[in-house]
């Protein structure tokens, strides 16, 4: 499939005309009925197609670019179709998106206006694309990164570049952006590759416990310490130690932490030996650190020893149209997964994945499809099935009780989603106890598949 090739299809030689001169920097052949659109079709395979819905010998009603649309298709399913109709001709459009059109554009038509639209579809139909490649030669993308953010791609070039050095790297950004998966890239295309990637969490262990984790501990050097136990930075000697959550590290134990990185070596709890640890130092964090340094919460020494190098990953809703390239990957995974066939993305659906601010991210965004793709009924998924509906469905005349009930049962489901059904978590983000969650999801009949 040409990556630069436009083909429109319209039976108006002054809008051909037009749209010419507007898309000169593409592949560009042009069509007036459907006879000459499967012809270049076939013989071309355009990656994407305008296609108005009014062609003869039926100009003045949407079935013949409705066949059309069905025949290219059928042809050329990866083909990306933007349906091209009138304001009267709404119930058409989505009709089409239906049938798999990729977009529609209602008259009248601004070059470029219709310019970002195409834009958008040669983006997705190159990273599809790119996809299927992978996909048939049998390897991996060592980002593992699925994007058309601008953004994002030159984030994933920083990262292959910096992932040659043994430069420590901060990563900041929210929950659910993919600092981890990073951080497995960072470790993946360095030298340090065939040795262990470490990975602990500073902000699930209790402050108590921590430091075992980190440094480790002799047998004896405290109640219930039976045998001598590896710490994490030890057990990621001469691999890649990723710190995440390093913004929840209390004061006492980032003291340390910074001792180990100028000294390059530990001692466990309750030990006198020094042991030297050769370590890459990756960490994360969904804080914001800087202020968290001038609160005096962050040590900026500290600070300074684990970001040689900071990247700041965008979050999903500043990404573009990632939500809908990623929910079309999801889908197909989770279809594929379920032995069902892929279902197709509902007009409703693709406009609430565009409009939606995803707090959580691409996490939310998988969670989301992943229960679309079990629960839809019908062949495609919509807006409901992603829970992205307009509107709360709240009746006029609640009472107080009803409305904070329906509060809390949204504020629960939600957090469960955010947090994939990690209880801890959720207790985390509602901030209040593990306990009162159960309870509540008790007391408002919220059944979650336990973990």
């Amino acid at each position: 499939m040409g990556a630069g090739t436009l083909l429109l299809v319209d039976d108006d030689s002054e809008i051909l005309r037009m749209l010419r001169w507007s898309f000169e920097r593409y592949d560009l052949y042009t069509a007036s009925n459907r006879g000459e659109a499967l012809q270049l079709v076939n013989e071309r395979r355009p990656a994407v197609v305008t296609l108005d819905l009014g062609l003869p010998p039926a100009p003045d009603d949407a079935s013949e670019g409705l066949a059309t649309l069905e025949e290219i298709l059928a042809v050329a399913p990866e083909t990306k179709v933007i349906v091209v109709t009138g304001n009267e001709e709404r119930e058409s459009a989505v009709k089409a998106v239906g049938l798999g059109a990729y977009d529609y554009y209602q008259k009248p038509i601004e070059p470029e206006t219709l310019g970002l639209v195409v834009g958008r579809a040669f983006r997705l139909s190159e990273l599809e694309a790119e996809n299927r490649q992978i996909h048939h030669w049998g390897s991996k993308r060592p980002l593992g990164i699925l994007t058309a953010s601008e953004r994002m791609l030159k984030l994933c070039g920083t990262v292959e570049k910096v992932a040659r050095t043994d430069a420590t790297v901060l990563l900041l950004g929210e929950s659910g952006t993919g600092k981890e998966l990073l951080a497995q890239a960072l470790h993946t295309l360095g030298p340090r590759r065939d040795k262990p990637f470490v990975v602990i969490n500073c902000g699930a262990i209790p402050e108590t416990l921590l430091e075992s984790e980190l440094f480790g501990h002799e047998k004896g050097s405290f109640t219930g310490a039976l045998r001598q136990v590896k710490g994490k930075i030890e057990l990621a000697h001469r691999g890649t130690l990723f710190l995440d959550e390093i913004g929840d590290m209390p004061l006492m134990l980032q003291v340390k932490l910074l001792r180990f990185l100028q000294e390059r070596s530990i001692e466990r709890i309750g030990g006198r030996e020094k042991i030297a640890v050769d370590t890459r130092v990756v960490s994360a964090t969904n804080r914001d650190v800087r202020a968290q340094l001038e609160r005096s919460e962050f040590r900026e020494d500290l600070f300074y020893r684990i970001s040689q190098v900071t990247i700041e990953i965008p979050p999903l809703r500043d990404r573009d149209d990632d939500p809908v390239l990623l929910a079309r990957y999801f889908s197909e995974r989770y279809a594929r997964e379920l032995g069902r066939k892929r279902p197709r993305i509902a007009p409703d659906a693709l406009s609430a994945l565009r409009e939606y601010k995803w707090p959580g991210n691409v996490r939310e965004l998988e969670n989301r499809v992943k229960r679309a793709v079990i629960l839809a009924e019908g062949p495609a998924i919509t807006a409901a099935d992603l829970d992205l509906q307009t509107g709360t469905g709240q009746t006029p005349h609640s009472t107080l009780r009803e409305a904070r009930e329906r509060a809390e049962r949204a504020a629960i489901l939600q957090a469960l989603i955010l947090a994939d059904g990690n209880m801890s978590e959720v207790a985390k983000i509602l901030g209040i106890s593990r306990p009162t969650v159960y309870s509540l999801m008790k007391q408002l009949d919220i059944k979650w598949p336990s973990e």
